[in-house]
């Protein structure tokens, strides 16, 4: 699969290990400049992310490439328990520093795409979707776009699974529909919502959004 994910080599004691979300960093990720973290010893972490972030709970960092960043993970993804990374990701979407903006961004859309993720994020739902309901109304335009991005991947891994929850999403989604700057963008993304989660996704987008013109249509 080529989603950018970077895994450090281990031996085969360390593999059979599942990684935990509170591993901490290697001490020779301390002499590796592409590793470090700017912010660690300059200020005091300015949230919950960043500190998660700061202490290692997060188990990935930003590679910084020639033309690209990658996130370098200290085990596979697929070994890291969901429950709560994906939830602390999605809480980082709302960041608007450098790395925990795309730390955030990235690691939750690699972890949507690792095999059996749709069986691990389901009964996250009721948690994971408050979470992004926030990201949908923050007012910074970029944690909102980062918002919309997350939902969308969201939907293509549960499905109709979403169904449930999403009038708990419109709202944000309307007012954000009613200014021109971003109707495409939002209307684009309603598609695909409608496109994961079925024919039953159509009335709930309307019951919100009236004017909504379904894919079948």
């Amino acid at each position: 699969m080529s989603s950018g994910i970077q895994i450090k080599t281990k031996s085969s004691t360390q593999k059979s290990k599942t990684c935990s979300a509170e591993s901490q960093p290697k001490p020779s990720a301390k002499l590796n400049p592409k590793t470090i973290d700017p912010f660690r010893a300059y200020s005091q972490p300015s949230s919950a992310f960043a500190a998660t972030y700061a202490r290692g709970g997060i188990p990935c960092r930003l590679v910084h490439g020639s033309v690209k960043h990658k996130l370098q993970w200290e085990c596979p993804p697929e070994t890291v328990p969901f429950d709560p990374l994906l939830l602390t990701l999605a809480e980082g979407l709302r960041e608007t520093k450098h790395p925990y903006t795309f730390v955030s961004k990235e690691g939750f859309k690699q972890l949507l795409l690792v095999e059996g993720a749709a069986e691990k994020v389901i009964p996250l739902l009721p948690r994971l979707v408050p979470v992004l309901k926030a990201a949908l109304a923050h007012a910074d335009d970029e944690v909102f776009g980062r918002g919309l991005d997350a939902l969308v991947q969201l939907s293509a891994v549960v499905g109709p699974s979403l169904n449930d929850y999403l009038k708990l999403l419109l709202t944000n989604l309307l007012k954000r529909l009613m200014d021109k700057k971003y109707r495409e963008e939002v209307t684009v993304a309603l598609q695909k919502l409608e496109h994961c989660g079925g024919r039953a996704t159509v009335a709930i987008i309307k019951s919100k959004i009236p004017t909504y013109c379904s894919i079948y249509s």
